[in-house]
């Protein structure tokens, strides 16, 4: 009987770890189902800007990250892909700057690859 009551107590002292670590696991599997997608994004100059600057940012706000041109120049009727750009929610903004200091923005979403064409009809912000 001793050794009956030592097992039943062994196995709720075994459940009450399992749930307990369950528990303390849980903000990471529930961060595991939101890992940064990778996607590749395709910019179309059919405009007669010359992009000289790419940056991304989350597109709820305007945290841009770091310049992805490395030096690069997207000219009039060039295209230039970003490849594994970093996607940490369901879209993001890519923002363009050209020759004149001027920015031009798209949201893209992160599900699949995207394209985005930028045509002389876009709407620029040149800061004024």
């Amino acid at each position: 009987m001793k050794d009956s009551d030592s097992r039943r107590k062994r196995r709720g002292l075994a459940i009450i770890s399992v749930v307990i670590i369950s528990a303390a696991a849980l903000p990471f599997w529930s961060s595991a189902r939101s890992l940064t997608a990778s996607i590749n994004i395709s910019i179309v100059n059919n405009s007669n800007r010359e992009v000289r600057h790419l940056y991304l940012s989350p597109a709820d706000n305007d945290n841009w990250g770091p310049e992805q041109l490395h030096g690069a120049v997207i000219a009039p009727g060039a295209s230039y892909t970003l490849s594994n750009a970093a996607c940490d929610g369901q879209s993001i903004k890519v923002i363009a700057e050209d020759q004149n200091g001027c920015f031009l923005y798209q949201i893209v979403s992160c599900g699949d690859n995207a394209t985005w064409t930028i045509t002389n009809d876009a709407t620029v912000d040149c800061g004024g």
